[in-house]
C-alpha cells in the first residue's frame, strides 16, 4: 500500500514539474510583438545577459537610495526606483526596490504595477494607505502606517499612499519584479498621448464632455 502511495505521490509531482516548466514565462515589459524575421530587430523579455566572466561587484551595486528627494511638485511625492535600469545584475532575479519620499499631505497617487506585489515599509511618518479589489466587488482595504509598519500591496490592484502627518515621510518598498511597472490611473486616463476620445470617458465616468476635456488639458506629473 505504501508503494502505491509513494508512486501516485511521485507522478503528482511530475506532472507539476512538467507543467511548470512548459509555463511562458512572466512579461518584463508592457508588450513584445512577435517577428518571423529576426533581422528585421530583436528583443528579449527582459535584458540580454553579460558574459559572467566579465561581470563586477559594480553590477550588483547602487548608492544613494538614503538621500532625500525633492517633492516640489503637484503630487507631493517622488520615488526613487532602483530596478534592473539601476543594477543590472538583478536581471532574472525577480525583485527591485524603490524609495518614496512624500511632503506633508503628498501621496502617491492611485497607480498598479502590472507585473509585481510589493510590500511597504514606513521608515519615518504616517501614512494612509490603501488597495482596492478587482471586479465585481471593488472593496477598498485601507490603514494607517506608523513608523516602523509594513503594508502588501497585491499584484496587479489600484494602490495608493498618503501623508496625512504635518511633517515629511519616507518609505520602501519591495516588488517582485525586475521591473514591476508603473500605471498611475489619471495620467493614463486623462494624460494618455495621443488623448482617449472625450466621447469614451465622458461615458466611462458619467462626466460632462467639457470636464474631460478640461482634464485632458492639465498637466499629469509623473513622481516616478
Amino acid at each position: 500500500m505504501k508503494g502505491v502511495q509513494f508512486l501516485v505521490a511521485f507522478v503528482v509531482l511530475a506532472l507539476a514539474s512538467s507543467f511548470a516548466s512548459a509555463s511562458d514565462p512572466s512579461p518584463l515589459q508592457d508588450f513584445c510583438v512577435a517577428i518571423d524575421d529576426y533581422k528585421s530587430g530583436v528583443f528579449v523579455n527582459g535584458k540580454f545577459c553579460k558574459d559572467p566572466k566579465h561581470a563586477t561587484a559594480d553590477d550588483f551595486f547602487y548608492s544613494g537610495i538614503n538621500i532625500p528627494q525633492n517633492t516640489s511638485n503637484p503630487v507631493g511625492s517622488t520615488v526613487t526606483p532602483v530596478n534592473v535600469a539601476q543594477i543590472p545584475g538583478l536581471n532574472t532575479l525577480g525583485v527591485s526596490l524603490v524609495r518614496i519620499d512624500y511632503e506633508p499631505y503628498g501621496q502617491n497617487a492611485p497607480h498598479t504595477h502590472p507585473r509585481a506585489s510589493e510590500i511597504l515599509f514606513v521608515q519615518e511618518g504616517t501614512l494612509y494607505v490603501g488597495f482596492v479589489t478587482s471586479n465585481p466587488d471593488n472593496k477598498l482595504f485601507t490603514k494607517v502606517l506608523n513608523k516602523g509598519d509594513v503594508f502588501v500591496f497585491p499584484i496587479g490592484l489600484i494602490h495608493f499612499q498618503f501623508n496625512i502627518g504635518k511633517t515629511n515621510a519616507v518609505a520602501f518598498a519591495a516588488l517582485s519584479s525586475q521591473n514591476p511597472g508603473v500605471i498611475t490611473i489619471a495620467n493614463a486616463v486623462f494624460g494618455s498621448d495621443p488623448p482617449i476620445n472625450p466621447d469614451v470617458l465622458a461615458k466611462a465616468f458619467q462626466l460632462d464632455q467639457n470636464v474631460v476635456k478640461s482634464l485632458q488639458a492639465k498637466f499629469w506629473w509623473d513622481n516616478n
